[in-house]
């Protein structure tokens, strides 16, 4: 039976041949907490990158500002994959062609509309990586199906294996505790994030490298981890806010009743804020955090709270 991609990045993290990007050495940002308890909480919702997991730049890239990144990730791609033998010829490296039909790809799906004016589109790595396995298998592109499964399978894991080459994570310091804390309190958890298909079992893995945990249900509540990739736009995009809020509504709590946390202002905290969801911003590390006085004094981006621990969560809901 083929694998899970859970089973998947479980299987290529216990392969000795392969060597991980990291996240960058933790630089911490120089600012005040603001922890003042919060009253009426019921439910916490997460951004997932550069909030519960550490990454460069606080967020997934398609394309890495620094190319040699690019040029690392796609040429193990092609070699874990065994594309080049059905790659057409053409003059320069294997990568630097792939490099180009991958970025023409990204292109035109950003180019699809959106269903509704305000959202902005997002791009489905599988979707990309699946129309170019398309293109392979016209020169006789072949894999293993019993192990990766059928094409859209394939796609995914490629995906997944592409950005994990591509961009190093790990758990924010404290992260597994915290959840594990707030679910403990009988308070509801969600993510509201930019991601794509294999994020929840890369989060996953992240939290069982720090602690044995079998699932994500033991923190998140089921149906309530809403995906950028998934709904087919980013943020700051109204409708995938909505999309995650609707889930608590269904299930009683009022937006006034979540706290929204995430590292990210404009995108994130600002985007959200008419809701009328209570936030909080994490304010750990330069490298993902990057935010002004300016922004924090201006009432419409300001967040309810400002974190510079994870951990320190609990000061707000007295947990």
């Amino acid at each position: 039976m083929a694998k899970t991609i859970a089973e998947y990045i479980a299987w290529l993290d216990e392969r000795p041949d392969l060597i991980w990007p990291r996240p960058p050495a933790r630089q911490p940002l120089k600012a005040t907490p603001y922890l003042k308890p919060l009253t009426g909480i019921r439910a916490v919702v997460w951004e997932v990158y550069g909030t519960l997991l550490r990454i460069d730049g606080g967020r997934l890239y398609h394309i890495h500002p620094q190319p040699v990144r690019m040029q690392i990730a796609l040429e193990k791609t092609i070699e874990e994959f065994r594309m080049w033998y059905s790659m057409s010829r053409k003059p320069g490296e294997p990568w630097e062609y792939l490099l180009q039909q991958y970025t023409t790809l990204i292109e035109e799906d950003r180019l699809r509309r959106t269903q509704r004016k305000g959202d902005t589109r997002e791009v489905s790595s599988p979707s990309i990586w699946r129309r170019w396995i398309d293109r392979l298998s016209k020169n006789e592109y072949q894999y293993e199906a019993s192990f990766y499964g059928d094409v859209d399978d394939l796609a995914l894991k490629v995906a997944y294996f592409f950005h994990a080459n591509l961009q190093g994570t790990a758990a924010t310091e404290g992260a597994t505790d915290v959840l594990a804390q707030i679910a403990s309190a009988g308070m509801l958890q969600g993510v509201i994030c930019d991601g794509q298909p294999f994020t929840a079992a890369q989060l996953l893995r992240a939290l069982q490298r720090e602690a044995p945990i079998e699932s994500l249900s033991e923190f998140f509540l089921p149906g309530c981890m809403t995906v950028s990739s998934e709904q087919g736009i980013c943020k700051p995009s109204p409708s995938l806010f909505g999309a995650g809020l609707a889930e608590f509504t269904k299930r009683g709590v009022q937006p006034g009743e979540i706290l929204y946390v995430s590292h990210r202002v404009n995108d994130d905290i600002a985007a959200i804020k008419p809701f009328g969801v209570r936030t909080a911003l994490l304010a750990a590390e330069a490298d993902s955090c990057q935010v002004t006085a300016a922004e924090l004094r201006d009432p419409d981006r300001k967040p309810d709270r400002l974190l510079t621990d994870l951990r320190q969560i609990s000061q707000i809901l007295r947990i």
